[in-house]
């Protein structure tokens, strides 16, 4: 087969995987190339049983035609997502269908120069758990914290390799398969785009409520990234005269008084002092379950709980007004671990919103809540690899 061909006919698996069914004729117009072209790629396609037909679209008056889509368990996706403490390792098969439990590690990422060997030593141990031949494993995404540079593999902060070697080429040379990375908000921004709520959408801004609060931007319909890939720095834009240290190194940044780490650690201070609540403790050596434990009290009406998240999602609200002036976006979607809060989040945005944004800037501008939930930044693992499918040479 040719490089050539190889390369269309994986455009044609990328696109059915974004769109989950197509005919001959829309995957002409995706993919570029001419109706007995894409006719005889999507032949070879069905014949090798990479593709099978579906039936036929919806009539428009003339003769329906066939639809296409993959055939399942001929492809698997390994799908990392890493924040400072807490590693998860997935596999997903076709249409977003986890076929692996996810896999928790506890991997934290500062000062931890066994960090890079121990996510390359149990990325290959699931692998091998699952059972599934390793031929079929088309490539590995991986979404992590901090300033990651896309095009040569490197994180900033994290993972380092000696002389800035790249940490995608690295893990590939180990398991021999493609490696992928992006930072975490970019990749949640990407499932939105491709599978979440702003599927459809040219202009949208998606927040991502962590341990920080990143953002990905959606300007024209595609990821934004800046000069340098660094766009979305949310969490970092200097907005409190509050005199609170930010891991980035300045003072008052947007992230002091929104993140969930912050409302961990009121949260803990006011229960220490005993204010009324459903919480009567927090895990502090473990985030996740209290962060979990406190979006747990606000969805059971915890008054407390509420609160905590209404301080920071108003202070959220101020950091999108300074965006919305400048951007101007369709839709503001709330997304990440702290989105699983739920409409909790929208009445202090939208408050925070209505005092400091000209009306006539944002009265058009909706804000959701992400359905994608905590398996955001997994997803837009999934689409990491599609997105770059067409460099890896799959179909033989």
């Amino acid at each position: 087969m040719t490089v050539k061909k190889e390369l269309f006919r994986n455009k044609i698996l990328k696109e059915l995987y974004f769109q989950d069914n197509l005919s001959c004729a829309e995957l002409c117009i995706k993919i570029g190339k001419s109706f007995p072209v894409t006719t005889k790629l999507i032949e070879d396609l069905v014949e090798a049983n990479w593709v099978i037909e579906v039936g036929y679209a919806i009539s428009t008056g003339g003769r329906r035609p066939l639809v296409y889509s993959l055939q399942k368990k001929q492809m698997y996706l390994v799908l990392v997502a890493m924040d400072q403490f807490v590693t998860k390792i997935a596999i997903m098969g076709m249409q977003n269908n986890f076929v692996y439990p996810i896999e928790k590690i506890i991997l934290p990422l500062p000062n931890n120069p066994r960090a890079l060997e121990m996510l390359i030593e149990k990325i290959a141990w699931v692998i091998d758990q699952s059972g599934i031949e390793k031929a079929k494993f088309v490539g590995v995404g991986i979404g992590m914290r901090a300033f990651v540079n896309v095009k040569e593999g490197i994180n900033y902060s994290f993972l380092q390799l000696p002389h800035r070697k790249s940490i995608t080429k690295y893990i590939s040379d180990k398991i021999t398969l493609p490696v992928f990375i992006d930072n975490d908000s970019s990749l949640i921004a990407l499932a939105e785009l491709r599978f979440g709520a702003a599927k459809g959408k040219k202009n949208a801004m998606v927040i991502n409520i962590g341990w920080g609060v990143g953002m990905g931007l959606i300007i024209e319909g595609e990821l934004f990234r800046g000069h340098e890939g660094f766009a979305g720095e949310f969490s970092h834009i200097p907005l409190f005269l509050n005199d609170k240290l930010c891991s980035c190194g300045k003072v008052g940044c947007l992230k002091t008084e929104t993140s969930l780490l912050l409302i961990i650690e009121k949260a803990n201070e006011e229960i220490q002092s005993g204010r009324l609540t459903k919480l009567t403790s927090l895990s502090l050596e473990d985030p996740e379950l209290a962060s979990d434990d406190i979006i747990k009290a606000v969805q059971q009406g915890d008054q407390f709980a509420i609160e905590l998240f209404s301080n920071a999602g108003y202070n959220i609200g101020q950091g999108l007004a300074v965006l919305i002036h400048l951007l101007n976006p369709k839709v503001i979607i709330l997304s990440g671990r702290g989105s699983a809060a739920g409409q909790i989040w929208q009445a202090p945005i939208q408050q925070s919103l209505n005092e400091q944004c000209i009306p006539r800037l944002y009265q058009n501008t909706n804000i959701e809540i992400s359905t994608l939930g905590m398996k955001a930044e997994l997803i837009g693992a999934v689409a990491l690899v599609m997105e770059n499918f067409e460099k890896i040479p799959i179909v033989k």
